[in-house]
């Protein structure tokens, strides 16, 4: 039966790469490689370089296939994503099929972990689940953007005895700080944190995380959104497109003793 190998690969730095991953990079006989267009063209070279740098498998090969885009102007979000991993699903089925023996192994380099705010595994198994292909799928996690940037920003990720939300910018507003006082936001193309009028709250930024384009910006929300808005502006017409991530706080350590 085929084996799908799903391997977190850490936020864009080489050097993420656990043993483990590069001991499940070197079992795959195919590693498919996503190209999200021209402007995403640094996303696919640093799986490249993963692969040139860490494979020492005979005869291994890459294939490289197009991403679809998701359509931003669906009025549902979920109907749009729902259609988004549709188009996906297909294209692993028939990647499958022809790139695929029967006993093959192949393997996703998935940026990051798998399972945090990614759905290559949720794709996956729509396609597992539509039978037309049998596989087994086998995940390994990575260094998480969550870690990356607590580690760049050299701060703990709670507050002592305190809860920890990971939620996306389109929600940051229904729950911060009025049900967590900690929250780390994924997913924001709408620099939601722009939104929170709270002159105690305190974000700890970061874009690029692990790679030599990173930007890390902290302090009090109020002294450092302006900064923190017009320096992704920067980066991302610069790129083309930009990968960042924030934790939000309010309060401190043993403030509520």
């Amino acid at each position: 039966m085929r084996k799908i190998l799903v391997i977190g690969i850490g936020t864009g730095n080489p050097e993420h790469m656990t043993v483990q991953a590069i001991n499940a990079l070197n079992r795959a006989d195919v590693i498919f490689i996503p190209t999200k267009g021209a402007q995403k063209s640094d996303l696919a070279e640093i799986r490249r370089e993963i692969v040139g740098r860490y494979s020492t498998r005979p005869g291994q090969r890459s294939i490289e296939f197009s991403l679809p885009k998701r359509n931003a102007a669906d009025p549902s979000y979920v109907r749009g994503v729902d259609d988004w991993h549709a188009a996906i699903s297909a294209i692993y089925s028939r990647l499958f099929a022809e790139e695929l023996q029967a006993d093959g192994t192949g393997a996703f380099l998935v940026w990051g972990d798998p399972m945090l705010y990614d759905s290559t595994i949720r794709i996956l198994e729509r396609v597992r689940l539509a039978g037309d292909i049998a596989f087994e799928i086998e995940v390994f996690p990575g260094i998480t953007s969550i870690q990356a940037l607590c580690a760049t920003h050299r701060i703990p990720l709670n507050l002592v005895g305190k809860p920890v939300e990971i939620t996306t910018g389109r929600r940051l507003v229904e729950t911060f700080p009025a049900r967590s006082e900690s929250a780390i936001v994924m997913l924001d193309g709408e620099q939601a944190f722009a939104k929170i009028d709270d002159p105690e709250a305190e974000i700890f930024w970061g874009a690029y995380l692990g790679t030599p384009d990173e930007i890390a910006i902290s302090g009090r929300l109020k002294d450092v959104a302006d900064e923190i808005l017009r320096k992704r502006a920067e980066a991302r017409a610069r790129h083309g497109w930009i990968m960042d991530i924030y934790l939000m706080r309010k309060g401190a350590d043993f403030d509520d003793e």
